[in-house]
């Protein structure tokens, strides 16, 4: 598996990183984009037989997230996203020696969770649009966003629930455990908010991998798991894929903040610098701020910088730039200088070791399992996409 984005790299580091690992990939002739769509055509049918069991209304809040259909029910073309989590579930059964539909069950239920997880989410940081159409809460309302949250994390227990043999205790506890870890994760992110950038009770680059880990982590090693452990694979291989799952997380995370820092937005669909406007305590700001050595003087200017208060005046250009452009406001400016900062202290280049070092964890993982060749080689290639996507 190749680095995450190498256009963040230089020419030198990205031949080494895939030199680490050549041919990861190529043992498979699928795309990631046939892979994830065919996990979706099998996983579909259950998952719109699982929603149309739901209150009529709740229903249509549910398959509007998914973008089968507009506000007020009217049939849509959309996928309802990449699918990533419920094609983990049928690769990792697959790679266990079992057939895919063995994972169904535990795939919708990972994707039932991830989209209620949207849905509150969009409702906690106020976002009003998701995949280019108004988030639920905007479409619906508050209220109904929250209950058809609800009903779809007990949707995703009772999938679990009407499995057939004694896997499904298992299974439930899985997915409960990984829900417990989200929200610890969501817990942590939302106080980080109020912490200070600075001094003793700062957010430190530890605390921000083991929020990420549960955050973001939890879920996709618990579609690894569950995947595994419903196609009867056994306990090491089940916790192995779990921990694989958890490594990714945490690389998909830290990836994600680098493209919101230095992201093409013609790629990421989202404004340059949009977690600095919004002042977000992403890793690579983290590990910049927390600096030593020849790094330190530019994360004490950093430090400055981030405790002033946003300026978005509009018109005024900016004195304080190196260059500054006649264009600029001075919340334009700031945040560039802020990324420049960022960059020279060393947060870039640590975001990028760190989420190579989560994606060598993953390798590691996944090379010491007797995987079925084909599935597994469709794997990799699943979680190569991961970090180079654009979900």
């Amino acid at each position: 598996m190749t680095t995450a984005f190498p256009e963040l790299l230089g020419a030198d580091e990205t031949a080494a990183s895939a030199d680490r690992t050549t041919g990861a990939a190529d043992q498979t002739t699928a795309s990631a984009d046939e892979i994830l769509g065919r996990c979706r055509e099998l996983v579909r049918p259950a998952l719109a037989e699982a929603v149309g069991r739901l209150h009529p209304w709740v229903a249509e809040m549910a398959a509007y997230s998914f973008g089968w259909c507009d506000v007020g029910g009217t049939p849509a073309g959309g996928s309802g996203g990449k699918g990533v989590r419920q094609a983990l579930a049928v690769l990792c059964a697959e790679a266990s020696g079992a057939s895919g539909e063995a994972a169904v069950a535990g795939a919708v239920a990972v994707e039932l969770v991830h989209t209620f997880s949207l849905l509150h989410d969009d409702i906690m940081d106020g976002d009003q649009t998701r995949r280019t159409r108004p988030t639920v809460w905007k479409a619906y309302g508050t209220g109904p966003a929250v209950l058809a949250g609800d009903a779809l994390f007990a949707l995703a227990v009772e999938a679990l629930a009407a499995v057939d043999g004694v896997g499904s205790a298992a299974a439930v506890r899985q997915l409960s455990a990984a829900l417990g870890d989200l929200v610890r994760g969501q817990a942590d992110d939302l106080l980080f908010e109020s912490r200070p950038w600075t001094g003793p009770e700062a957010v430190g680059p530890e605390e921000y991998r083991t929020m990420a880990e549960h955050k973001t982590g939890a879920l996709l090693g618990c579609a690894a798991a569950l995947g595994a452990a419903l196609a009867g694979a056994p306990e090491p291989t089940v916790a192995a894929l779990d921990r694989a799952g958890r490594h990714m997380g945490v690389a998909f995370q830290v990836v994600d903040d680098l493209l919101g820092i230095w992201g093409d937005p013609a790629v990421t669909g989202k404004p340059v610098h949009r977690d600095l406007r919004q002042r977000k305590k992403t890793f690579p700001v983290l590990a910049a701020l927390s600096a030593r050595g020849p790094g330190a003087p530019a994360a004490e200017r950093l430090a400055t910088l981030l405790e002033e208060p946003p300026d978005t005046t509009p018109g005024t250009p900016d004195t304080t730039s190196d260059t500054p452009d006649s264009s600029d406001t001075p919340g334009d400016a700031t945040t560039r200088r802020a990324a420049a900062l960022i960059e020279q202290a060393g947060g870039r280049s640590a975001a990028l070791e760190e989420a190579d070092r989560h994606i060598t964890a993953v390798e590691t993982c996944l090379e010491s399992l007797p995987l079925a060749p084909r599935a597994g080689a469709e794997l990799r290639t699943l979680l190569d996409f991961l970090v180079r996507r654009d979900i």
